[in-house]
């Protein structure tokens, strides 16, 4: 399975390259194109973690309060789920599918040739820029290890922009995980092959920019019409009616 996926990639990437007579303006077109068909379900992921932010109180209530009740609290959460239409899985399911074809680039990477270049900018998007700085020097490879420093900032903005709208505790969190994982990054992106930081990259500027004209826009709808909801169901009586009883009738 995972051999017939490599191929139909490497497929993909020759066919954009012979288009454009790029390889790193192939990598950037099949970014996109990923990119534009995962809108139907970034969009859902949105509207996930929108809900989830404000459906986020009610269910610490609903575990607060079975805490000694394992079993219950799980029929509690999951009539709960079912209650709003809430899918735990639909924030990562986008970040999932696009996992395959990074690690994908990986092995496709390998099969392109070395001399395959982004225009005259990057001589080779094959190799890794730890190799071009061992075959080159600092000079030969600035422009990569300028392309990795990228590679770690595109990881840390993303998750500052998504932790604007949580809690100065959660926000704080959110920040130094970022900190974290951008300089593991830089360390991940010195070794990989130049194509998939060009995959990466292309993504994140993608990503950042849909978050601003997209993303945001639909978080705030979908939680003022959580909230309208969550508000509606508190108000609305608890009336369990009276069975009605058929009166005598009175005899003549």
């Amino acid at each position: 399975m995972w051999d017939w996926f490599i191929g139909i990639l490497t497929q993909i990437l020759e066919l954009l390259q012979s288009l454009c007579g790029d390889w790193g303006l192939a990598v950037i077109i099949l970014t996109l194109i990923i990119r534009v068909l995962l809108i139907p379900l970034m969009t859902k992921s949105t509207e996930s973690s929108a809900q989830m932010q404000v459906l986020q109180p009610k269910m610490q209530e609903i575990k607060d309060k079975y805490a000694d009740d394992p079993a219950r609290m799980n029929e509690e959460m999951q009539k709960f789920y079912s209650e709003h239409k809430f899918n735990m899985l639909g924030g990562c399911l986008p970040t999932l599918l696009q996992m395959p074809i990074f690690f994908g680039l990986f092995t496709v990477a390998s099969k392109i040739p070395q001399d395959a270049s982004f225009f005259n900018i990057l001589p080779s998007i094959s190799l890794s820029p730890q190799t071009v700085f061992e075959q080159q020097g600092l000079s030969g490879a600035a422009i990569y290890i300028l392309l990795v420093i990228t590679f770690g900032v595109m990881t840390f903005i993303p998750m500052v922009i998504t932790s604007s709208a949580s809690s100065s505790q959660q926000r704080s969190q959110t920040i130094t995980m970022g900190a974290v994982m951008s300089v593991f990054m830089l360390w991940f992106g010195w070794t990989v092959p130049t194509a998939v930081l060009l995959y990466y990259n292309t993504s994140s500027v993608w990503q950042i920019i849909q978050q601003k004209l997209v993303t945001d826009r639909v978080m705030a709808r979908v939680k003022k019409e959580t909230e309208e909801k969550m508000k509606n169901q508190s108000v609305q009586p608890d009336v369990v009616r009276k069975e009605k009883k058929n009166r005598p009738h009175k005899k003549g």
